[in-house]
């Protein structure tokens, strides 16, 4: 019997954002167990809480995708485990507490009406031409910033076009993109249209590499984003993106930088709980 809770991450109400399940004290649960939980569930990622194996971190995170790839970085997947965390009186104090997500420790800074994680400094790598890109998304990208893979724990292929219209247009070729960003060393793709005001980007996310056709809110690739523009002058020290509207499923994602470094904020709700029976 495995309690699990239902989280929708980068939103202040139920059914909308990104929906997460949560499997807290995990520790007995192995990993073939933990990948065909992931696929019983069907959400973009899953969640579990184990006890850490690094010095210094309250809680391991380990999440996966429907496809049973294990997945990393601190995105929405962190970012609803400690909402979760707190909601459920496991955190005896708001503040700033560790997590270990792979082999690396990162701060959360846990508020009562936010979540802000520290990703690890951004890395810029390949571009990628225009042509065959277009062709696997089909739509026409920009050239200016060029499209780049850029990682602050997973690496994901930012991708420039005009405006909303066209990224609510983008409609993948899934095996194409997938070779373009296994050829590149990018996981996922995030199609986005620079914007003014408020609002600094529109975006949606594709990963063929980990199995998700679409994802409604993309922490890993938000952070990065946040970097490639400030780089390029589109954007301020923070900002604000959103993603989820061609689903159905709004989502708003903040991020601060703190000079190379994303810091990735927002809210989520609790919307369902549960046990699941495994025999």
């Amino acid at each position: 019997m495995v309690p699990f809770a239902l989280v929708d991450v980068f939103s202040d109400r139920p059914l909308a954002g990104n929906p997460l399940a949560v499997v807290p004290d995990a520790d007995h649960l192995d990993d073939a167990v933990m990948a065909r939980i992931a696929r019983e569930f069907n959400q973009s990622e899953t969640t579990f809480l184990l006890t850490p194996t690094m010095d210094g971190a309250a809680h391991r995170l380990r999440s996966f995708t429907p496809a049973g790839v294990e997945v990393f970085g601190a995105g929405h997947n962190a970012l609803g485990a400690w909402w979760w965390l707190a909601g459920n009186g496991r955190l005896d104090r708001l503040g700033v507490w560790h997590q270990q997500l792979g082999d690396v420790v990162l701060p959360v800074d846990v508020a009562a009406d936010r979540v802000a994680m520290r990703q690890e400094p951004a890395r810029f790598g390949s571009t990628v031409p225009l042509v065959p890109l277009a062709a696997a998304l089909g739509v026409d990208v920009v050239a200016a910033p060029a499209p780049q893979v850029v990682g602050t724990g997973a690496a994901h292929l930012l991708v420039g076009v005009r405006d909303r219209a066209t990224v609510d247009a983008a409609a993948p070729d899934t095996a194409a993109l997938r070779a373009l960003l296994l050829a590149a060393g990018g996981e996922g793709c995030y199609v986005y249209a620079v914007e003014r005001g408020e609002v600094t980007a529109y975006a949606r996310f594709f990963n063929p590499v980990a199995g998700i056709v679409e994802d409604p809110a993309t922490g890993t690739a938000a952070g990065p984003l946040a970097g490639l523009l400030h780089r390029h002058g589109l954007a301020g020290e923070t900002s604000v993106i959103l993603q989820g509207h061609r689903l159905g499923r709004p989502s708003r994602l903040e991020v601060r930088l703190d000079g190379a470094t994303p810091v990735l904020s927002g809210r989520a709700v609790v919307s369902a709980t549960g046990t699941l029976r495994l025999a």
